[in-house]
Parts: structure tokens; C-alpha cells; sequence
């Protein structure tokens, strides 16, 4: 049976994925990769491929994507195929590497002016009770140490390692995503050999939370259409 194997981003835990369990859960096993416990993306990528199975379909979101474009490239063989949802494979800036480690999320600075908003949603979405509160359960059950460890990832210019992932991919934006421009993800899909590339409209950056069924079943097409 397939598996997929999901990769979380920054400060978010198995609740991430809740609503798209029921659609992504009929297209095989769902696995959850472990990004918690290392501070590079060769660490956690050796953890997850340490306790997935052998092949499988590798699904992952912003940070997740890091993560991901390491693994295919360290497992090449184990890995089916590979989404990148809301990801980039550009290199921090001084600035924004400072940030993390004082351990300060996107958006962190301009939110300190507009408490009770959550930039990583869309503006319609941004004050959504229910979704902040999903966000914050996320980060306090996670705790100060995974964010440290999180915080620490060196991210370096992936583009040019992108050229080097054979299999199918696909790359999907968000068109109102305030974390991640449309162009770096864009970017990416250019730089994959056999990538599909899609836009998730009226959605900001946590589109497993803002837009679940429609990210499933793009995921859906898309492993119908490659054969994965």
C-alpha cells in the first residue's frame, strides 16, 4: 500500500494535517515525520527516513519543504515522489537568520502592533478565533525547545539542488501567502526536472489549515496522474 510521508512546518505538530486526514487517508498510510528533535535538515531528514518505510510519497509544508528537498536528495531511491506545499529554497538573510535565532516567528515584528493576528493566514482569516487557537495549541504543546531547535536550521540557496531530484514533484503556492513569496515558490517548480506547479487562490501561508480539501486534492490529481 503507499504511503505518504507529511513534514510539518515551523511550530506545527500532527494537528496540521487534521482536516485532510479523511481525503489524503484514501490514498494510502499516512505517516507523520518527526522534525522535533534535531536543529539541521540532515538530522531530521535521517530521522524520518529512519522510521518511514521503504518508498514512499513525500509530502512537505514550508519548513517540511526544507526538510524534504534534503531527504530526496540523500534517499533519491526511497522517495516516490515529492510535494513542496507553501515552501521556498531560498537562503535566509542575515536579518531574518538573527530573528530565528532569538527565536521570533515570520511575522513576529508586525504582529507585536495588531495583537490577536495571525500573518501566516489570509486577511479575511487573519483574526479567525478558531484558527488562532489551533495555532497557538500547536506552539504550546511543542514547547520552547523544539522552537529552539527549529529556530537554529541553517538554511542554505537550495535552487541549483533542486535540478538534481529526478522524480515527480509537485509545487504548490498560495496566492495571498504574506510569509512566502508567490516567486520563490514559483521558483521552485522551474527548478525541478518533472514538476507541476499549482495556486491555491484565496489562501495565506497555512493552507493545510486555510484550504484542506482543495490542497488534498491537488495532492489526489496529481499521484493519480504520475502513477505514484
Amino acid at each position: 500500500m503507499r504511503t505518504l510521508v507529511l513534514l510539518p512546518g515551523f511550530m506545527c505538530d500532527n494537528d496540521l494535517w487534521r482536516d485532510m486526514v479523511p481525503d489524503l487517508g484514501r490514498l494510502g498510510q499516512l505517516h507523520y515525520g518527526d522534525v522535533y528533535h534535531d536543529d539541521t535538515l540532515e538530522g531530521m531528514a535521517r530521522r524520518v527516513l529512519a522510521e518511514t518505510p521503504e518508498r514512499f510519497v513525500l509530502v512537505g509544508f514550508s519548513m517540511g519543504g526544507f526538510v524534504a528537498r534534503v531527504l530526496a536528495l540523500m534517499a533519491p531511491e526511497r522517495v516516490a515522489g515529492v510535494a513542496f506545499v507553501a515552501s521556498s529554497a531560498r537562503e535566509y538573510t542575515p536579518a531574518e537568520r538573527q530573528r530565528r535565532l532569538q527565536g521570533n516567528l515570520p511575522g513576529d515584528r508586525p504582529k507585536r502592533a495588531h495583537p490577536g493576528v495571525a500573518l501566516g493566514l489570509h486577511p479575511d482569516r487573519e483574526r479567525d478565533p478558531v484558527l488562532l487557537e489551533r495555532l497557538r495549541d500547536m506552539q504550546r504543546r511543542l514547547g520552547s525547545e523544539v522552537r529552539a531547535r527549529q529556530s537554529a536550521l541553517i538554511r542554505k540557496d537550495g535552487y541549483a539542488d533542486l535540478e538534481r531530484i529526478a522524480c515527480p514533484a509537485l509545487v504548490v503556492a498560495c496566492r495571498q501567502d504574506r510569509l512566502r513569496k508567490l516567486e520563490e515558490t514559483e521558483r521552485m517548480a522551474r527548478s525541478l526536472p518533472h514538476a507541476r506547479f499549482e495556486v491555491l487562490e484565496d489562501c495565506g501561508h497555512m493552507a493545510p489549515l486555510e484550504k484542506p480539501h482543495e490542497l488534498a486534492a491537488l495532492l489526489r490529481d496529481w499521484i493519480e496522474r504520475t502513477g505514484l
